[in-house]
């Protein structure tokens, strides 16, 4: 054997020992689950420990940390303290009697007269009601014969008042333009010129009449000759004023409730003219149920 043989093979045997000694364990170590300065917990026992030298061992911290030591086999948070409120309500005492009555108290019956007179003013309601409404009060007329060709009405009404506003003169009409007529009222209407002084009255300028637009010779039968229109051409107040349709259109304290009101009318009615549609109308609003293609025509 040569020289170069020997030196190789002494190489090999020594580094040998160093690979021998870094050679991995059969299981390695778990890390601790909590950390702390006691001893770890469910660490490998002390044989498997000492058949890995090459792992440090733990060093416990410099400072322990700040409060109380947390126990190592909690591992869910600490309940919440007592609130005051519950740490009051366990120190009451049990025979104590609450402050809220145990049932709510009913109001006072209603004397016999009270009761009477409700239901008395409700059979009289019902008795004046028309159009299944009793906020529409009037008599059922049924239907009317017009003279001319295209007038008349079928199941006509004449209404006195409309939630609780009076007409100046009962007006003949059918249903459908009373049922417009009561919800532009008391939607718009009624509180229209301030709560504290409603509407207590309207003025009636025109309701069913067989006649032409207008009264133009030769012109198409006017909705009034239908029962599917009214004219009105004032208002009164409970304070008993009352405001026209021709000065309060035009009127500085005034006009601001007559211009919201007719618009609103333009909605319940399909057709809606003003004084400023033309000379015809300039002192009354007229309504009525009348179709159009185009829809609502309103000036």
């Amino acid at each position: 054997m040569n020289v170069r043989a020997v030196v190789l093979c002494a190489l090999g045997l020594t580094g040998l020992a160093p690979l021998a000694e870094a050679a991995a364990p059969e299981q390695t170590p778990r890390p601790p689950l909590t950390r702390g300065a006691g001893a770890l917990v469910g660490a490998e026992p002390a044989a498997t420990a000492a058949a890995t030298p090459s792992s440090p061992p733990m060093q416990p911290p410099s400072a322990p940390l700040a409060g109380p030591t947390p126990d190592p086999l909690r591992l869910r948070p600490l309940d919440r303290p007592a609130s005051p409120q519950h740490a009051a309500l366990m120190r009451r005492p049990a025979d104590l009697q609450g402050t809220a009555p145990l049932a709510t108290p009913r109001p006072e019956t209603r004397s016999p007269d009270i009761a009477q007179q409700v239901l008395f003013g409700r059979a009289k309601k019902r008795r004046g009601s028309v159009c299944g409404n009793f906020d529409i009060q009037g008599e059922k007329v049924g239907d009317i014969a017009g003279r001319l060709k295209g007038c008349g009405a079928s199941d006509a009404v004449r209404v006195k008042s409309v939630a609780g506003v009076q007409l100046s003169t009962p007006a003949l009409m059918t249903c459908d333009t009373a049922r417009a007529l009561h919800k532009w009222v008391e939607n718009d209407v009624e509180k229209a010129f301030g709560r504290g002084n409603r509407v207590v009255r309207l003025r009636v300028a025109a309701h069913y009449a067989c006649r032409t637009r207008n009264n133009r010779p030769g012109a198409r039968i006017s909705e009034h000759g239908r029962g599917r229109a009214i004219d009105i051409s004032g208002f009164t107040l409970e304070d008993g004023t009352t405001i026209s349709v021709l000065k309060g259109w035009l009127d500085k304290p005034s006009r601001k409730a007559m211009r919201r009101i007719w618009q609103a009318a333009c909605g319940p009615f399909r057709t809606v003219l003003g004084p400023e549609a033309d000379l015809y109308h300039r002192d009354h609003f007229h309504l009525d149920m009348a179709r159009h293609r185009s829809g609502r025509y309103c000036r």
